[in-house]
């Protein structure tokens, strides 16, 4: 199997899909050498040109040499511009650009001085290394003069090994013969540019690929191989048959060698590089003259010329001059192409300039070319996948770049097309599928770039913080080390007054937190403490926040206990104060001391009322009582014992008598009881309905009911006996209250707080009533409970004497309960059933009890109102 190299050797080709055969119009220039315009009166550079990141390094004013660099960079993308002809820097502006949008870029206009005298040049020699071969080329800014305008010199310093390469001198578009003539008059030079190239890259072939409507190339450029100095056997000149578009990089590469080159990558992963023939000659020129890239060959042609043929245009020439130099003759609706037919631009001026990679200036007739025809609608014929030599999907792509879908036409390998314009050749309804491709490229690196620039400064950003933040420690490690050298310098006696002033500032805000936020006690702790003096030391001001801690904790905790008894204390001493004809409300506010003495007196009431909830029974409550009382307050309180000893006389008068009204009554149920089966049957001979008897179930309940109805009768009549006892002995508490003045049992926990503090007569009195009301309720609420255990006693009975009888009615019981709401709605002038009957006696009791119970509530509100 033969190898590559072999099938080279033997000139084996390969076929490209896709492609088209236009109409050959070369012979408009090609029959004539290549020749020399007049110079301009000014030239126009883009700066940039081909790359980036370049500086000027002339301004306005400064006169410049021919071959003088204009510009200046570091970037390995950038190409350096020089100045076509000697003159003077006139302008540095925004200009028209060579593109179909005529968008202005930044142009520096060298106006001629007639004498175009070269910059000095330095000649060089085979003799130059590797590295400054590849420097001089790229100081002179040779860039793909095939179109691309892609730098050379990266080309030539590839990364990987490279095995090939291709000298492309196809020049497939139909009217362009710049290639053509320059390896017809040039062809020595180009080989010796090509032996520069294998100097370089050290491939194992050369092919010079050449369209075979060339005869006159190939026969040159096959003598010039066969007198060069490269290695026998090492290049070879390539015929390839005439088809468009044959000289595309991916295309060539697939008819000399059969590979394809995967999307998105590029030759020289394949080992393979190709190079134009018009590079080539360039590069001859740059590394053994010195020559920057200045000038090139551009072919000059169409029916509406005057002298078609190919000219050495120095780069920056307007288009306006060469076409007044060729015999320009414009129509109506001219149009100026920049390229081929296929490839080319359209100009929306011709105030613009010849650059690297203008290769072609076409001015066609309108029997050559004529108007843009009007788009129709696809018809989905194929006709464009077919004449696609990327194997593309035209009409995919259209549809998405149509509908500004870029992503989606991204998908479908737009970055591979290579504009070729072969679909847009071969469509039958006019669709100009260049321009939307165009268009949807434009848009993707418009997006890319914009994404790049967010990148970069998110990366700023990132680097900002980054910054700030170590500025930021650098600044506290800064602190600390001066801090630290403060200390160290420090003396003890610096340490001290500094530990001193921290102490007394904090003293002070724990000062301040306690006057805005504590209650009334706290003030009067902070004003005494205030008045005294200052401790000194840091050790005196610790103690003193923590004793007004302490003392804050301890009246927050009193205070939620305060809020019941000081209403209930309120409210005994309006009572009070009225029966003894004293002023009911203050003509002027309390000072601080009576505020304190006001909340002492009021916890003092909340404790006793604690202590006559525990107890049991009179007499132990007054022994309670009375072992509670510290030692130390019975003997300096002599009279206030005294009067206690009343009170609680008193109280056990109440408790006694009540106790015997209790027990009254609970004889008297139990004789209710018993006489209960007794006069069941009478009781029932006697109702209204004398012809109906009761049955000894509905009587037995209704005489319960009676019963109980007496019970809580008598009940109320003793309550309402002991609240009377009671409001007799207020009066005494307040009469035997008012001239003592001496502080009750309390005051020794309350003196922890205020040791200064002493009761006045009016609070002892008001502590003293709080106190007697509290004991007052606390026996009521034993009495209810006495009263409910009662009840309860007597409802089991009820029950058990209730069971024997209800073997033969199972529905008395619920008959009798529905029975308390529906009797009462009875008409009188029916008659009667016996249960009817029962349920209206028992309802009648019910409404007398539930009578007495509102009469003792409302006497029992009455009572508290007085």
């Amino acid at each position: 199997m033969l190898t590559l190299l072999d099938q080279l050797d033997k000139g084996t080709l390969w076929s490209s899909p896709g492609g088209i055969h236009p109409p050959e119009v070369k012979f408009l220039s090609n029959t004539t050498p290549i020749s020399q315009l007049p110079l301009a009166q000014e030239y126009l550079i883009p700066v940039p040109q081909v790359g980036e990141n370049c500086t000027l390094a002339v301004k306005v004013g400064d006169k410049v040499l021919k071959g003088a660099p204009l510009t200046q960079g570091t970037s390995i993308w950038h190409l350096p511009v020089h100045a076509p002809t000697s003159g003077t820097v006139v302008a540095i502006e925004p200009r028209a650009s060579n593109h179909a949008s005529a968008l202005p870029v930044n142009t520096c206009v060298i106006a001629a001085d007639g004498e175009d005298r070269w910059f000095e040049l330095t000649p060089g020699s085979i003799e130059l290394s590797n590295h400054e071969m590849i420097a001089k080329i790229h100081g002179a800014g040779i860039a793909g003069m095939g179109g691309a305008a892609f730098p050379s010199h990266i080309k030539l310093n590839p990364v990987s090994e490279i095995e090939l390469v291709i000298i492309n001198g196809v020049e497939c578009e139909p009217y362009i013969s710049a290639d053509d003539r320059l390896m017809r008059e040039y062809s020595q030079d180009i080989l010796a540019g090509i032996g520069i190239i294998h100097r370089l890259l050290a491939p194992k072939r050369i092919v010079i690929a050449i369209e075979d409507n060339k005869p006159e190339a190939i026969k040159a450029m096959q003598q010039a191989v066969s007198q060069s100095t490269l290695p026998a056997g090492s290049t070879r000149v390539t015929a390839i048959p005439t088809k468009y578009p044959s000289g595309g990089e991916k295309q060539l590469i697939q008819i000399i060698t059969g590979r394809e080159v995967p999307s998105g990558s590029i030759p020289a992963k394949l080992g393979i590089v190709v190079h134009n023939v018009g590079t080539a000659f360039a590069i001859h020129q740059a590394v053994t003259q010195g020559k920057p890239l200045i000038e090139r060959v551009v072919t000059v042609t169409g029916q509406n010329v005057g002298k078609p043929g190919n000219y050495w245009l120095p780069i920056g020439t307007p288009v306006e001059h060469v076409l007044k130099h060729t015999e320009f003759n414009a129509e109506a609706d001219q149009k100026v192409i920049i390229g081929g037919p296929m490839m080319g631009h359209a100009l929306p001026t011709i105030q613009v300039p010849i650059l690297k990679g203008t290769n072609c200036i076409l001015v066609p007739s309108s029997q050559e070319i004529g108007t843009t025809p009007e788009e129709k609608a696809c018809i989905r014929c194929g006709e464009c996948a077919n004449a696609c030599p990327a194997l593309l999907l035209p009409q995919q792509l259209f549809w998405h770049a149509k509908a500004e879908e870029y992503d989606k036409a991204a998908s479908y390998n737009l970055k591979d097309c290579i504009e070729c314009g072969c679909c847009s050749y071969v469509c039958p309804s006019d669709i100009p599928l260049v321009e939307y491709y165009r268009i949807a490229k434009s848009a993707l690196k418009q997006a890319a770039d914009e994404k790049h620039q967010a990148e970069r400064a998110k990366l700023r950003f990132e680097a900002r913080i980054q910054r700030l933040e170590e500025e930021k420690l650098a600044r506290e490690a800064k602190a600390k080390e001066a801090a630290a050298r403060r200390q160290a310098t420090m003396t003890s006696t610096d340490k001290n007054a500094v530990a001193e002033a921290m102490a007394r500032i904090a003293a002070k805000k724990a000062a301040a937190a306690e006057t805005t936020a504590d209650n009334a006690p706290v003030e009067v702790v902070a004003a005494d403490a205030s008045s005294t003096e200052a401790p000194k030391g840091k050790a005196a001001v610790a103690a003193a926040i923590a004793r007004a801690k302490a003392k804050k904790a301890a009246a927050s905790a009193q205070g939620a206990d305060d809020a019941e008894s000081s209403q209930q204390a309120v409210s005994s001493e309006q009572t009070a104060s009225s029966e003894q004809n004293e002023p009911t409300e203050q003509t002027e506010s309390l000072s601080q001391k009576d505020k304190v003495a006001a909340a002492i007196a009021r916890a003092k009431a909340k404790k006793a009322a604690l202590k006559a909830d525990s107890d049991t029974n009179g007499d132990t409550d007054i022994a309670t009582d009375n072992t509670d009382k510290p030692a130390t307050e019975t003997t300096t309180n002599a009279e206030v014992d005294d009067k206690k000893a009343k009170v609680a006389a008193a109280v056990a008068r109440a408790k006694a008598k009540k106790a015997a009204a209790q027990q009254a009554e609970s004889s008297e149920v139990t004789e209710v009881q018993s006489k209960l089966a007794a006069e069941a049957k009478p009781e029932s001979e006697s109702s209204s309905v004398p012809s109906v008897p009761l049955s000894p179930e509905d009587e037995k309940k209704a005489k319960v009911a009676a019963a109980v109805a007496r019970a809580k009768a008598k009940k109320a009549a003793a309550q309402q006996a002991e609240s009377s006892e009671v409001t007799e002995v207020l009066p005494e508490l307040a009469a035997d209250a008012k001239p003592e003045s001496t502080n009750e049992s309390d005051n020794e926990s309350d003196s922890a707080t205020k040791p200064s503090a002493s009761l006045s007569p009016e609070d002892e009195k008001k502590a003293k009533v709080a106190a007697a009301v509290a004991r007052a309720k606390a026996k009521k609420a034993a009495a209810q409970q006495a009263e409910s255990s009662d009840v309860a006693e007597v409802q089991p009975e009820l029950v058990a004497d209730a069971k024997p009888e209800l073997t033969n009615e199972p529905d008395s019981e619920s008959d009798s309960q529905s029975g308390d709401k529906s009797s009462s709605v009875a008409e009188p002038s029916a008659p009667l059933s016996p249960e009817d009957e029962k349920k209206a006696k028992v309802a009648a009791a019910v409404a007398r009890a539930k009578a007495k119970k509102a009469a003792r509530e409302a006497n029992a509100i009455s009572d508290a109102n007085e």
